[in-house]
């Protein structure tokens, strides 16, 4: 079967604890997680139905298509899918709120005529998805939805930058043992309100400091504040650096 060498950008969400829900919650998880992951790459711009799609039981793996930017897959769509998945989780009942672990990579993979795709940076996408650091973060915050792992490579394509939407101090570098793939990565856990969260040590939360509203959050060190506010059909991120980017209707 012809196969072509192509780089793509790639993708892999799981959902934490699934197993022992029944296969009608996780019937209605998956059917919301295959949703919020076609809304949220649309939303980045990337075409859904010419991403190649490998559905994981628990998860998927998306192929994005050739010529993809690697920071569309960061911004808009880690945020949009964690602030989707964040509304599902306040009306859902505990059998079926979703939370995830997600893995970015890029690399040059095989890809067949039946939308098969093979190679090294595929093994690479799940160790990452499989990554303890990933897996300790979740675990550590109860109230995150979701907490994102990218290789040392797509941190320095998509991340190092600072594009807009792409905050690089709300990625930490960790390091990664899984299997035969040992080497470094870049935690993120995206803020409750959408915006970038800092992944280091709580703050001391015994100091003294202002009252803050509901719409406050934690961010990254420098007692830079991000805030989280609706408008209309719209979201404002505003971050301490003066940055503001504003999201369209959700």
């Amino acid at each position: 079967m012809e196969e072509v060498r192509e780089y793509r950008a790639l993708f892999a969400v799981d959902i934490v604890g699934s197993s022992g829900r029944g296969d009608v919650a996780l019937g209605q998880i998956r059917q919301v997680l295959s949703a919020a992951l076609h809304a949220s790459f649309t939303r980045g711009g990337v075409d859904w139905d010419d991403c190649l799609r490998h559905d994981l039981g628990d998860g998927m793996r998306v192929v994005a298509p050739a010529g993809t930017p690697e920071t569309s897959l960061i911004h808009p769509l880690v945020h949009e899918l964690t602030a989707r998945l964040r509304a599902h989780n306040l009306l859902a009942g505990k059998p079926t709120r979703i939370r995830l672990r997600m893995a970015l990579h890029a690399g040059s993979v095989q890809v067949g005529r039946d939308g098969t795709v093979s190679g090294r940076p595929l093994e690479v996408l799940a160790r990452l998805l499989d990554a303890e650091p990933v897996r300790a973060a979740l675990a550590q915050d109860p109230e995150a939805t979701t907490a994102l792992l990218v290789s040392e490579h797509f941190h320095e394509t998509a991340v190092c930058e600072g594009r807009p939407g792409i905050e690089p101090a709300a990625f930490r570098r960790v390091d990664v043992r899984e299997k035969e793939f040992a080497g470094s990565a870049w935690l993120h856990v995206p803020a409750y309100g959408g915006g970038p969260q800092a992944t280091g040590p709580a703050p001391d939360r015994t100091s003294s400091t202002p009252d803050r509203t509901a719409s406050d959050v934690d961010a990254p060190a420098g007692n830079t504040k991000v805030i989280s506010k609706a408008s209309g059909h719209g979201v404002i991120y505003a971050l301490g650096n003066g940055t503001m980017n504003i999201g369209g209707k959700q």
